[in-house]
């Protein structure tokens, strides 16, 4: 009987359908339903503590309001994320949580110093993959985290490396009808082109599509994650995980055309997709996830 490949399976803040997002409740009911793979923000404290909170401002979620950077960790003891569940430190999740592992986006200047201090204090270097929008903020977090430990986690493209492939993939479009190798080398000098702006990965995270804002607030909807992009990724050795989806049949529809990984907010409903197509529960975490 054939194998299904592995399927990376992110719970999108945890799982909580309370809206609990990022809590210790909500990622312990993600590794409940078999979850490895759990993704998260960080936003650091005034004194330091890195907190595993998407907003730089208390006000969505919780029954405060203020910016996390200007507040200490001793006057956060009262505050409820959806009036109920405390606020979760990093350190705490890496401990409480030993079986899990964490897809970090670095959503804040003061987190690039204080992360990976502890991901190194932990030892957790092989339980993360360190994200941000911001290649510079991927990049420094990524030096430090070399610099204390001596070794590399996993990595996510920021913006500009998400963009080149989706440019690449649209030049092969092309570029295929004379030869495949094109794209390869294509690659190779881009890569070469940014080196000193954009550090290496192994994983792109991107949406299906967004919207390209034209002249005159016109919004033009640019497709991403198809087929083409993922089967140009893979030839260039870069997985492929698309978020958020929450949809059944579109998780079905992005597994068929060969995503490596689904980030989602409806844990639930993926843990079942992915046990009809017999990948559910996952089998190991390997080097490409």
């Amino acid at each position: 009987m054939s194998v299904e490949p592995q399927v990376t399976a992110l719970a999108h803040r945890g799982f909580s359908l309370d809206g609990h997002e990022n809590t210790l409740r909500a990622f312990r009911a993600a590794a409940d339903l078999g979850f490895v793979w759990v993704e998260t923000d960080v936003n650091t404290t005034s004194d330091g503590v890195v907190l595993a909170f998407h907003d730089p401002t208390l006000d969505r979620v919780t029954n405060t309001s203020g910016d996390v950077s200007d507040v200490p960790w001793s006057d956060l003891d009262d505050v409820r994320i959806g009036g109920t569940e405390p606020l979760a430190t990093l350190a705490e999740l890496l401990r409480e949580l030993p079986g899990l592992q964490f897809n970090i986006d670095v959503k804040d200047e003061s987190s690039v110093a204080a992360l990976p201090r502890v991901i190194a204090e932990e030892g957790a270097v092989a339980r993360v993959r360190v994200t941000s929008f911001s290649e510079s903020r991927r990049r420094r977090t990524l030096a430090s985290i070399a610099q204390l430990t001596g070794k590399r986690p996993l990595t996510s493209a920021g913006t500009i490396g998400c963009a080149g492939l989706t440019l690449l993939s649209k030049v092969a479009r092309v570029t295929d009808k004379i030869s495949p190798k094109i794209v390869s080398v294509i690659w190779s000098v881009l890569t070469k082109l940014w080196a000193s702006k954009v550090d290496e990965f192994d994983t792109v995270q991107l949406p299906v599509s967004y919207d390209l804002r034209l002249p005159g607030g016109l919004t033009l909807p640019v497709a991403v994650a198809n087929q083409k992009f993922v089967e140009v990724a893979h030839r260039v050795g870069i997985a492929v995980h698309v978020w958020t989806i929450n949809d059944a049949r579109e998780m079905r529809r992005l597994l068929a055309i060969g995503v490596d990984g689904l980030v989602t907010d409806r844990a639930d409903i993926l843990a079942q997709v992915l046990a009809d197509r017999g990948q559910w529960p996952p089998r190991s975490v390997s080097s490409r996830v």
